[in-house]
């Protein structure tokens, strides 16, 4: 997670991504979230049935964890016999941990077997694209573990990490150039929410009180207040990371699944099948 933006670079940063991904949201029209009805008060949501959907907190650059509770999802798969199988990777894939280019690569070479996948765009995936873009949040991102995210990469980190100029120019230019084509084009191509049944997949979360079709992409890659703290009915069971708990914090209107991998070795996944919650971990 990066933190709500305050200062003028930090607005820069917001500014950036707000318009690409205004663009984006134009794009997908977020048809699927518009046809979803409402999940009923009181109501434990469902999923449709012969769906086994596994919603995975923030990654972080920890490949060697989603390795392994990719094993753990194989297996309880396996169990479970259900003949649709969906992931959905709540975003937050890139920074702080040691291989953000392995877990694309892990991504890239697709689900397991038998699965399907859907792939949320986070803030720290919405950061990435903005520094190719513009090298001036290159301080932002450093500090919020992007200097990460280029060691894996090959990129020289700059020295001064809060300060900016030409060492970040350099730095972009060089992750352009060590960045793989299909590595850009799955960055670009990640989505801002996913519908099934009575959940809505986000990373952050949602804007109590304005419809799912009408929330800002801003408010699905930042949120924090008011939206953690409400007890409103959202419309949807939202289920998103973004934000680090120590145990998944599962309330009546959302679930919290990011675990905080990158230093707790603990990923989480939700693991969702008709009405019935459970979790793995690693």
């Amino acid at each position: 997670m990066l933190p709500a933006p305050h200062d003028p670079a930090e607005r820069k940063v917001v500014s950036l991504m707000f318009k690409r991904l205004r663009r984006q949201a134009s794009r997908q029209g977020q048809d699927g979230a518009r046809r979803a009805a409402p999940a009923a008060a009181g109501v434990r949501g469902r999923v449709p049935d012969g769906r086994r959907i596994y919603a995975i907190g923030d990654i972080h650059g920890r490949s060697d964890l989603l390795d392994r509770l990719h094993e753990m999802i194989r297996e309880d798969a396996r169990r479970a016999g259900e003949p649709d199988k969906v992931i959905v990777y709540l975003g937050d894939l890139v920074d702080r941990g040691m291989d953000s280019r392995g877990v694309i690569e892990q991504l890239l070479e697709g689900p397991p077997d038998g699965f399907s996948a859907v792939h949320i765009l986070g803030n720290h995936e919405a950061a990435m694209l903005d520094f190719l873009e513009d090298s001036s949040i290159g301080p932002h991102w450093m500090v919020n573990g992007g200097d990460m995210t280029l060691y894996s990469y090959g990129v020289p980190v700059p020295r001064n990490a809060v300060g900016g100029g030409p060492e970040f120019v350099d730095a972009r230019k060089a992750l352009i150039e060590k960045l793989p084509e299909a590595h850009l084009r799955f960055l670009k191509d990640m989505v801002l929410a996913h519908e099934a049944g009575d959940y809505l997949f986000v990373h952050a979360g949602i804007r109590p009180g304005v419809p799912v079709a009408q929330q800002d992409p801003q408010d699905l890659l930042w949120i924090r207040e008011p939206f953690l703290s409400s007890t409103a009915d959202l419309g949807r069971i939202v289920v998103h990371g973004h934000t680090i708990t120590p145990e998944v914090e599962e309330r009546a209107n959302r679930i919290g699944v990011d675990t905080g991998a990158y230093h707790t070795g603990r990923l989480t996944a939700l693991v969702l099948s008709g009405d019935r919650r459970s979790y793995l971990h690693t």
